[in-house]
């Protein structure tokens, strides 16, 4: 519960850069292109977000970049934040951590260890580059066999129609199109 008695919002951040190191899909695509890397992976967390209806941030890396100011994007709801000069994703997610890390439920995906060990001490849970894949995977089967359980379910159900009824049926499906 978070300060005002209401149930706390779950969160989890995803050090972008460390988890398209981390799992070999990723790294492979990031060695053809890491454009393309950064949208499959944004690809990805959107599907586990829609899921899970855990708030999802991928923080990238762009500290690099002279005179960056930094850069929020939004993809359905899905946050995708490109830190601004001078400041590290492992900065971006610890200064947010100090922020709501004792209030809301906050997950941080990464698989540093030092970094791991800072998101303990303000109040975050970590999860490993490859716990989240292994979760990720998980959902995506998850959601292949619900999807094939309602295919299934229609199909007994249109099974048991009587042809008139299901003729009728069709011909009002197409009149909506």
């Amino acid at each position: 519960m978070g300060k005002t008695g209401k149930r706390s919002k779950e969160y989890l951040f995803v050090d972008g850069y460390n988890i398209i190191n981390s799992w070999s899909n990723l790294k492979e695509l990031s060695k053809l292109s890491l454009e393309v890397a950064r949208e499959e992976l944004i690809e990805i967390m959107l599907e586990y977000q829609a899921y899970t209806g855990i708030k999802t941030i991928i923080v990238f890396d762009a500290h690099l970049v002279k005179g960056n100011s930094g850069l929020i994007e939004n993809y359905n709801g899905l946050q995708v934040i490109y830190t601004k000069e001078n400041e590290t994703a492992d900065q971006y997610i610890e200064k947010t951590l100090d922020e709501i890390g004792r209030v809301e439920k906050v997950r941080v995906a990464t698989s540093d260890w030092l970094e791991q060990q800072i998101i303990l001490g303000r109040g975050g849970t970590r999860i490993s580059a490859r716990e989240l894949e292994v979760e990720v995977l998980e959902q995506k089967r998850t959601m292949k066999r619900k999807k094939k359980r309602e295919e299934t379910q229609e199909e007994i159900l249109m099974g048991r129609l009587d042809e008139e009824i299901l003729k009728k049926l069709n011909k009002w499906g197409e009149k909506k199109d």
